[in-house]
């Protein structure tokens, strides 16, 4: 089996960072590798649950904490069990129990925490707009799957009528401590209470439509405003949208990310806009007024004769709307020569008594390039 990575170099960030830091960092990671964002690329799906799990663990206290003095045996649900590190005790100790007598509390609260109400868990989705949806902001509807309270039993689990009671087996607290006696003194077991699940309460008759649990896992039709200026692969955190958590605890959020389809005109560029308009050799020459498509509709723009293929000029705020932020980007419009093909025989006589009829002046480059050719001969 491949060793696992550091779970601090999994996310990206230093052994210092703070809880603010460490999440969003898992979300920066987490966008970057999600499956649904990267259909053809294997490796993401991996890396996706290697990100997860990295944060699973260091946005915990408790694991944090383990693993930053343990590495990934501190984590691992089999360390110290038979046959480990400490040779000839038959696993299941609670080595937060052991470290809090040793070091006054160092693992503190465990118990506790481990019965106390858990957030819903945050949900993905994607969504695909249009350039101009991107650039102006738009309001769409996304379908999902999300985990509810059951409308029968308001999320209790218990049928109409039913009690919730404290389980007498573990006295609500979700686990069962047991002593044993070894040559290093009384060691205690801590395990999950198998007659509630962990949970403290037992349920004596259960609700039919969730089977106990409380919850259930609905369709639901979700809108999402999205804001103008949003560029592609950036994302929507809309708060609370995501699975219930228990009763008492938030729920998740919902994280959409966003992919914008590419204009047929139109290149993004921060939230400037590039546009090319090809003109003819007669309209370059002479010069012309322009119709120029723009994000808000067409506009006249006149260019000076002599104008050169390559050309680039500005439309001032016919960009993109900044986001969350007043302001729009500029438009840059590069114009390009379409030289003729296909000429008649006039058309080509004509072509070469006009070039003979012009003055060297005209073709100042040209005559540049020349000059320096024929003295790059006599080095």
């Amino acid at each position: 089996m491949a060793e696992k990575r550091d779970y601090y170099e999994v996310l990206g960030v230093s052994k210092t960072a703070d809880a603010d830091e460490i999440k969003k960092a898992f979300r920066k990671k987490a966008k970057e590798n999600h499956p649904d964002l990267n259909p053809d690329n294997k490796e993401a799906e991996a890396r996706f649950k290697e990100v997860n799990e990295a944060y699973s663990v260091l946005s915990d206290p408790d694991k944090k904490q383990r693993y930053d003095q343990f590495g990934h045996a501190g984590v691992d649900p089999n360390f110290g069990a038979g046959g480990g590190g400490f040779g000839g005790f038959d696993g299941g100790f609670d080595f937060g129990d052991i470290f809090e007598g040793f070091f006054g509390g160092g693992f503190g609260g465990r118990s506790a925490r481990r019965n106390a109400p858990q957030r819903g868990a945050d949900l993905e989705a994607s969504l695909t707009i249009s350039f101009s949806e991107a650039a102006f902001g738009c309001e769409k509807e996304i379908q999902l799957y999300r985990v509810e309270y059951c409308p029968d039993c308001e999320g209790s689990g218990a049928k109409s009528g039913s009690e919730v009671v404290t389980c007498s087996v573990c006295n609500g607290t979700g686990q069962v401590r047991s002593t044993q006696r070894t040559i290093l003194g009384n060691m205690s077991t801590v395990t999950t209470c198998s007659a509630c699940g962990g949970k403290g309460k037992t349920i004596k008759d259960p609700c039919t439509k969730c089977a106990g649990k409380g919850k259930i896992k609905k369709s639901r039709t979700i809108k999402v405003n999205v804001p103008a200026g949003i560029d592609n692969g950036q994302s929507i955190s809309l708060s609370g949208q995501g699975n219930v958590g228990d009763p008492g605890a938030p729920a998740g959020n919902l994280f959409v990310g966003v992919t914008v389809r590419p204009h047929e005109l139109f290149k993004r560029s921060g939230f400037d806009v590039m546009c090319e308009v090809p003109i003819t050799f007669v309209q370059a020459a002479l010069g012309a007024e322009l119709e120029v498509p723009t994000l808000d509709g067409k506009v006249k723009y006149t260019i000076p004769e002599g104008t050169q293929t390559g050309t680039v000029f500005r439309l001032k705020g016919k960009g993109i709307q900044m986001l969350r932020r007043s302001g729009r980007g500029d438009q840059y419009v590069k114009v390009t020569v379409e030289i003729p093909t296909h000429l008649s025989a006039k058309q080509k006589s004509l072509l070469r008594d006009f070039e003979g009829g012009l003055k060297g002046n005209n073709h100042s480059k040209q005559k540049s390039f020349f000059d320096k050719m024929r003295g790059s001969g006599k080095e």
